[in-house]
């Protein structure tokens, strides 16, 4: 049985995969650790790696933030399989605004209750949720440690990686407002996808994870 791990995005929670669903498979979801002040995504990863004891021959999953932890993981580990979902695997793909948040990091003077508001008032930008799925994220962002949301934007922003490990497998949507699917170079891509597509349309993602994991 092969062992696979899953990452959830910034804000979000082992809830984000509640319908992701892969066959003969040893699943751990690996909730979010508190970060040291001068964590990057590097070293954030290794303490993924040293918590949830991931090793050579595994399968990591990370949707968004997730996925760039899952880069930094597979540059450390030998995995079978890195897939991102809604991500992006170098700075190469990263969106126009960051290096506007770079020059003006507003993040940094919100109070923490506007950080975790500032998610919801995001909301129309991840996709159209219907009332179940709208309730769900609001629990997750009030779920979200402020600290770990202000640590995680100043991360993402300092991220400098240009190295594509090997095995990354990479699918984005057509519909992500989050990160440009013609910006993500050799990915596989979900016409009508959005930033939550691994919720939304998870029957698709689980095909697509499913022949990753076959091929």
């Amino acid at each position: 049985m092969i062992k696979v791990y899953l990452i959830s995005g910034l804000g979000a929670d082992k809830r984000l995969y509640r319908n992701i669903k892969i066959d003969n498979a040893d699943i751990t979801y690996a909730d979010w650790i508190e970060p040291g002040k001068k964590d990057s995504l590097a070293s954030y990863a290794q303490k993924l790696i040293d918590e949830y004891h991931i090793a050579p021959g595994s399968v990591v999953v990370g949707t968004s933030l997730g996925g760039m932890l899952t880069v930094e993981i597979a540059k450390k580990v030998k995995l079978k399989k890195a897939i991102l979902i809604s991500s992006i695997k170098t700075i190469k793909e990263e969106p126009f605004y960051f290096t506007l948040l770079r020059r003006f990091p507003v993040y940094k003077l919100m109070s923490n209750k506007l950080v975790v508001k500032m998610g919801e008032l995001a909301k129309p930008i991840f996709g159209k949720m219907d009332q179940v799925e709208a309730y769900m994220f609001n629990s997750m962002l009030e779920n979200s440690s402020p600290w770990f949301l202000k640590w995680a934007m100043g991360a993402v922003l300092k991220w400098n990686n240009k190295v594509i490990p090997a095995n990354i497998y990479h699918i984005v949507g057509d519909n992500d407002y989050i990160f440009d699917h013609k910006k993500v170079k050799d990915a596989i891509i979900v016409k009508g996808g959005t930033h939550i597509m691994v919720f939304d349309r998870a029957k698709e993602i689980n095909q697509l994870i499913a022949k990753i994991l076959n091929n």
